[in-house]
């Protein structure tokens, strides 16, 4: 049984990844990296909004930096971000199919 701690970051976590504007970012740079006009561009979200989502990603180790010049280039942790995406897709998948035999059955 995990600890009263790492019960609560894994609720930290999990409560991360509730918030659709940071799905949303993380999905885009899933495609591959962008940086903050780009991010703009693609969401229609605020410069703020943006930088202040991708923080609480940063220190989650969604994501991560690097400097080009000026511009500040974001990028996924791909594999990680890849394995969640295929375990919360997966149940999703078996929540529907079992839904489509209830029905079916029925």
């Amino acid at each position: 049984m995990p600890s009263l701690q790492l019960l609560e970051e894994y609720s930290q976590f999990f409560r991360l990844l509730s918030e659709p504007a940071r799905l949303q970012l993380l999905c885009q740079l899933k495609q591959g990296p962008m940086d903050v006009a780009a991010l703009i561009e693609a969401t229609g979200f605020s410069q703020s909004h943006i930088s202040r989502q991708l923080g609480q990603l940063q220190r989650a180790g969604l994501v991560h930096c690097e400097r080009e010049g000026v511009r500040t280039i974001w990028n996924a942790d791909n594999a990680l971000v890849d394995d969640l995406c295929a375990l919360v897709q997966k149940r999703l998948r078996q929540r529907l199919e079992s839904q489509l035999q209830q029905l079916a059955a029925g």
